[in-house]
């Protein structure tokens, strides 16, 4: 048992050593209402001060036509997705800001000028139903892929309004499937069944927001439950395993017991049987027969970051006696990226070193083996799509200083070759890329990279802005980043990742360094490449910038409550700070595995030694803040960032907030929003550590 008199006993004297705020009630609470009137009034107000501190700059206009003409451009790069020998494509500008859900011919899609058939202008549905529509995917009914399920979101968070859709009529189906707004999923079983899981009744949503109660919907209205996990749980969801022609051959049904944890059970005639497998496991793909999973765990002798695979038909013959196969193992410098699958082949991105690459399994009944597609070296690769109907895949290539690009890979043939590119957003010719090693406290070597311009003198005097996200197994390698370049690298700034623990740059280990109770050290892995910029004369604390958002904004504003004095500038974009409540706001329950549960003594008291809400302290100098969120973000909830802002002007300590109405949790959503929002970012960096 952990309630030990001793362990109690420690438990006690930390928490008396925490500050004293958290044995106060908090006066910002109020702040937590989303749309209560008197705090959008509170936001509001301070986006007004905010505006005129940053839009009147005379760097601002500048900066914010730049960043409009990279986010409106025309010749970006459409976002292919296979669709029944077609691409479809969602294009948004400044004439359609919402955008244009489209669609064209594969051949039509390689030529430089798209033959593009407009299926739904969100722009115009918005405005005839008087919402805030932004699309959110589509799910097509295989193998034609002809009639889809339209994901719909008002204001861009995750909660969507779902509508069957009929692309040949280019119009919403009458009568057709249709589901309220809610966190939800949803696959097609046929062409008059789905699979659905979702909040059937209001109070049937686990704590973190999202259903646990997956059921079989018919076209004739009738729901049969299937399965029913528990309030506690973080979600549950359908995964239908299709096969030749779009074949339904299985259904799985995962129950997400915590964000790492998973239970995972084929449906049949005679209800759900368990797979034997790792709790901390994910599906990945199905092909061939083989249903694909990554461990996040040493189970079975298959260690960490593997690949396995189990023959359905033995699953579904006798799941107890089906043996696991493995696929890949990566190595120490190695870490799994995205799995999907085309036709016959599984494809694996790949991260060596922190640079991509995407190698190509097969299965013949025997052992798997892979072959390595003819990608560039050196740069960050990204899977885009898989084709179900043939081996076709897209991927994008890019780096810091390399334009992105698209390349049209065969997974069978194991060629690639590039079919479009970007243009260059930014002179990128001014610049050097250079990768170090910084060292953590516990003696653990830190990779980053800088990218500085070429002449500069390292002398401490350089601007530079640092990145960090630490969290999830998220890894952060180097991309092609055209606001950056524009508006940051052509006026003599650096950019610096810091790839720190929690991440996924080396597989499951290099996260799981820092979970729960030792997430300081992922804090301590962001300070040292902070110093070790110093010790090269890079930059130097007078004009060194952070930034992060979401779990980033748990980085930044401990980096600013613990080390003040190493930077100058902090942009805290739509953040977790007060880690005392996350787990009661928003989807903040579900993450409880990656930081610990506040409702724990144990817990609470290491949260309680970082969490920046509670840590912010009279008499110290901190950097001033540049706060940011989003009122419709229903993954991490703006009070967050509202109340952060709050203290700060209690305590007398300057900080600059602003708060977008609508956009959701990436805020991005909006190419004119994004714009202003990006040209807001670097006025405040300018100020700060250029003046």
């Amino acid at each position: 048992m952990r309630a030990m008199k001793m362990l109690a006993g420690a438990v006690c004297a930390l928490l008396l050593a925490v500050p004293a705020a958290l044995a106060q009630d908090d006066p910002f609470l109020w702040l937590e209402g989303v749309d209560d009137p008197k705090a959008l009034a509170w936001a509001e107000a301070e986006n007004v001060k905010t505006a005129n501190v940053l839009e009147k700059d005379p760097r601002y206009a500048p900066m914010l036509a730049e960043a409009r003409a990279i986010f409106t451009a025309k010749d970006r790069i459409p976002t292919p997705s296979f669709r029944a020998g077609g691409i479809d494509n969602l294009w948004q500008d400044a004439e359609h800001p919402h955008g244009l859900w489209r669609r064209t011919s594969e051949a039509s899609y390689r030529t430089g000028q798209p033959d593009w058939e407009t299926l739904i202008d969100v722009d115009a549905l918005a405005k005839a139903e008087g919402r805030r529509w932004f699309f959110k995917g589509a799910t097509c009914l295989k193998p034609d892929e002809t009639t889809c399920l339209v994901r719909l979101s008002d204001g861009g968070g995750d909660a969507v309004e779902i509508r069957e859709f009929d692309t040949r009529a280019k119009r919403f189906v009458d009568g057709g499937f249709r589901f309220a707004e809610g966190k939800q999923y949803v696959q097609w079983l046929d062409r008059d069944t789905l699979l659905v899981a979702r909040a059937w009744t209001p109070a049937e949503v686990t704590t973190s927001g999202y259903p646990y109660v997956v059921k079989v919907v018919g076209r004739d209205g009738q729901a049969r439950e299937v399965f029913r996990g528990q309030a506690t749980d973080m979600s549950a969801a359908p995964s239908v395993l299709y096969g030749q022609g779009g074949r339904a051959d299985g259904v799985v049904v995962v129950r997400n017991v915590t964000f790492y944890e998973r239970e995972f059970s084929l449906l049949s005639d005679k209800g759900l049987v368990r797979i034997p497998l790792a709790r901390k496991a994910a599906e990945e793909a199905y092909v061939d027969g083989q249903v694909v999973f990554s461990l996040q765990e040493a189970w079975r002798g298959f260690q960490p970051g593997a690949l396995i695979a189990y023959d359905l038909k033995a699953l579904q013959a006798d799941p107890a006696a089906a043996k696991p196969r493995l696929v890949f193992q990566p190595g120490p410098r190695q870490a799994v990226q995205q799995v999907s699958a085309t036709d016959g082949k599984l494809v694996v991105t790949l991260l060596e070193d922190v640079k991509g690459a995407v190698d190509v399994f097969d299965f013949q009944g025997g052992p798997w083996t892979s072959k390595r597609l003819p990608l560039p070296k050196d740069a960050n690769i990204t899977l885009v799509d898989a084709a179900g109907s043939d081996d076709e895949l897209f991927v994008t290539v890019e780096s810091f200083l390399t334009p992105t690009s698209l390349w049209l890979g065969d997974a069978a043939a194991g060629s690639a070759r590039q079919v479009k590119a970007l243009p260059a957003r930014f002179d990128a010719s001014t610049h050097l890329v250079e990768q170090f090693w910084a060292t953590s406290s516990d003696a653990t070597k830190i990779p980053y990279f800088v990218v500085r311009p070429k002449a500069a003198k390292l002398d401490g005097s350089l601007p530079t802005l640092m990145y960090g996200y630490g969290g999830f197994e998220v890894a952060k390698p180097p991309i092609y980043m055209p606001e950056a370049g524009k508006l940051w690298m052509e006026r003599g700034g650096a950019y610096v990742i810091a790839n720190i623990r929690g991440g996924g740059e080396f597989g499951p280990a290099w996260h799981q360094a820092v979970l729960r109770e030792k997430r300081q050290l992922a804090f301590d892995d962001f300070a040292a490449v902070a110093r070790d910029l110093a010790a090269r004369k890079i930059t130097s604390p007078r004009r060194l910038g952070i930034y992060g958002r979401s779990n980033g904004g748990v980085l930044t504003t401990v980096a600013m409550t613990q080390h003040p004095e190493l930077w100058n500038a902090v942009v805290v974009e739509s953040p977790l700070i007060d880690m005392l409540r996350y787990h009661k706001l928003s989807a903040g329950a579900s993450w409880v595995g990656e930081y610990g549960d506040p409702d724990v003594a144990e817990d609470r008291a290491f949260i309680a030694k970082y969490s920046g809400y509670q840590n912010l302290k009279p008499g110290v100098q901190y950097p001033l803040a540049y706060i940011t969120t989003n009122t419709r973000d229903d993954r991490v909830h703006p009070g967050h960032a509202r109340k952060f802002a709050a203290r700060l002007q209690q305590m007398g300590v300057p900080y600059l907030y602003y708060e977008q109405t609508f956009g959701g949790h990436a805020n991005d959503a909006d190419p004119e929003l994004n714009a202003r929002r990006w040209a807001r970012h670097y006025v405040y960096l300018a100020q700060r550590l250029m003046d």
